[in-house]
């Protein structure tokens, strides 16, 4: 049989201990709710909270990675603009070089087409000076090689080799700056010169594309890895705000319901004194 004691009141403080467990459970679900996290600090699940900022870390380190590959795409696509205006070029010079080649020409058409090839060669120069992006340079003579970041640690690199496509330079070979059609063997000898061109420059590009295809493919990798790794840090950490939601309303009312059993409790010790009147 229970005492009657006005010194100890145990059932408020039953009713007390419930009450101040509810409205820890209830800081914690409001704390879900105001943040969307169900482990939004160490103190929530430190061994949780450990391995998704490593994830963090690595998807934020992944940024870097994508400015690196779409930098290095971006400098390997302006050398291939350049090579392909390069490669028009040359078949525009061809075709001087075969009119040229005709011995019936006269003087003045000899000097006009020889006027064009000029020209032509002379853009050759221009398009490859201004083939820069970002201070880097694919095409011109000792050219800056790509080296795009693969991974998050810098362990690997996706490298895009330079193309001297510059007059005199590996792909032109024997076309310079000095070249010309002004005689009819010369414009002959050219249209060697040019197929030989025109070959490598095809192959320069050729490198060039396919390099511009491994970057792009990669960083569509290094997006969807980077995506992933985030839906993971959120299947690790983020609340389920609906149940959280559903809980809050019953731990609400479970608080009231623990504020009249405290009440409650309080007041049996008053009951004692109708028993000295």
């Amino acid at each position: 049989m229970p005492m009657n004691s006005v010194n100890t009141n145990v059932g408020a403080m039953a009713a007390l201990q419930n009450l101040n467990s509810t409205n820890s459970d209830l800081q914690v679900t409001q704390s879900r709710i105001n943040t969307g996290k169900r482990v939004a600090s160490v103190k929530d699940n430190g061994a949780i909270w450990a391995i998704a900022q490593n994830q963090r870390a690595t998807s934020n380190s992944l940024n870097a990675v994508k400015e690196s590959l779409q930098r290095g795409q971006s400098t390997v696509d302006v050398a291939i603009n350049a090579g392909e205006t390069i490669s028009d070029l040359l078949i525009r010079m061809k075709e001087k070089a075969l009119a040229a080649s005709d011995s019936t020409l006269d003087a003045n058409s000899r000097t006009a087409l020889n006027d064009d090839f000029a020209s032509l060669r002379d853009q050759i120069a221009k398009a490859v000076e201004n083939a820069v992006f970002n201070g880097a340079n694919m095409v011109q003579s000792g050219g800056a090689t790509v080296e795009a970041l693969a991974n998050a640690d810098a362990s690997s690199v996706i490298t895009v080799a330079a193309q001297d496509l510059s007059l005199g330079g590996t792909a032109l070979g024997t076309l310079t700056a000095a070249s010309s059609i002004g005689t009819q063997s010369a414009a002959s000898a050219m249209i060697g010169t040019l197929n030989t061109a025109i070959i490598n420059v095809s192959s320069s590009l050729s490198k060039l594309g396919t390099g511009s295809k491994s970057l792009e493919s990669h960083l569509n990798f290094v997006m969807k890895l980077q995506d992933t790794l985030d839906a993971g840090v959120g299947n690790l950490v983020d609340a389920d705000l609906a149940k959280e939601s559903a809980k809050l309303q019953s731990l609400q009312t479970k608080q009231q319901l623990g504020i009249q059993a405290l009440s409650i409790a309080n007041q049996a010790s008053s009951t004692l004194l109708s028993l000295f009147r």
